[in-house]
């Protein structure tokens, strides 16, 4: 192969003579540069694109990443908040707990019932087999919870039942006869046959007599209801209260009547005054009990011990 170099002075061409092989890879070094330089040029930019990709993406990445921390900081400070209240409601409960169980205590204590009816000082006692569940399991706060809550109600049953029970024996105290219809005075003539102080003939007496002063108090001696409140014949002023289960009593030659028929009276309320009205020497009382219809002797529930 032969080259022939040309510059600007006259007579400066030159010619050089190759083999075949030198000039074949001189001739493949020309062709080929150009190429080179192309592709390392597009290498070069496409770099830089996939660099500048990279980097925004990086940067995407890095606001979802701050931004969940801070929702995720928002979640865990709620979440100590309510694990908080919780906490405080679990003292509240506790606390709640610790005076009921004192109440339980002391009403069983007051009512003296028997050691071990009603029991304020253990957890309930549980039991029965246990079967699989497909609830998920609870964390231990929450385990604690429920526990709570299920001695309060245990608890809240037993001053239910407590509750009835007083209630029902408060009842049945407040309705059992017992004591004196007076507050002041003796007993001036008995039940009986007695001579009679208007006839002097012999006569039976239904009832006992209390004698006192003018306008002392008369009283209950059980809770009822007032069936008759007004004059009777014989009787004067005369009240009369039916205390149930059988027993209704009298209380007669009443100054005033204090109470009216369908009032509710109290054992020891002072139902009226003491005086002399009706077939009657002076002041006093005339008491009656009676059970199913039937006079009875009132001195066996004047000197009644009470419930």
């Amino acid at each position: 192969m032969k080259i022939i170099l040309v510059n600007g002075r006259p007579g400066g061409a030159r010619s050089v003579n190759l083999s075949r092989w030198r000039g074949a890879c001189l001739a493949l070094c020309l062709l080929g540069l150009p190429f080179g330089v192309g592709v390392a040029a597009g290498y070069g930019t496409g770099l830089g694109e996939r660099d500048q990709t990279d980097l925004a993406a990086l940067e995407t990445l890095r606001e979802q990443l701050a931004a969940q921390k801070l929702q995720l900081d928002g979640v865990r400070d709620e979440s100590e908040n309510h694990v908080r209240a919780l906490t405080i409601r679990l003292a509240q409960l506790q606390a709640r707990l610790v005076r009921l169980d004192a109440l339980g205590e002391r009403m069983t204590d007051i009512a003296k019932l028997d050691a071990g009816e009603f029991d304020f000082s253990n957890p309930p006692a549980l039991g029965g087999p246990e079967e699989p569940t497909d609830f998920p399991v609870q964390p231990l706060f929450f385990d604690q919870i429920d526990q709570l809550a299920a001695r309060l109600d245990d608890r809240e049953r037993q001053l239910d039942i407590l509750e009835t029970l007083l209630a029902d024996r408060k009842l049945q105290s407040e309705s059992y006869l017992a004591g004196r219809p007076v507050r002041k005075g003796w007993m001036s003539s008995h039940f009986g046959a007695r001579i009679d102080p208007f006839s002097g003939q012999r006569a039976v007496h239904e009832g006992v007599d209390f004698a006192g002063k003018e306008n002392a108090d008369i009283v209950a001696v059980a809770s009822g209801v007032v069936t008759w409140s007004g004059d009777r014949h014989g009787y004067g002023n005369m009240v009369e209260v039916n205390h149930g289960g059988g027993y209704m009593t009298r209380y007669a030659h009443n100054n005033k009547n204090l109470v009216k028929v369908g009032d509710i009276v109290k054992k020891g309320q002072v139902i009226a005054l003491m005086g002399s009205t009706g077939r009657s020497t002076g002041p006093h009382v005339h008491f009656e009990v009676y059970k199913d219809g039937r006079t009875v002797d009132p001195a066996a529930y004047v000197y009644r011990s009470g419930r």
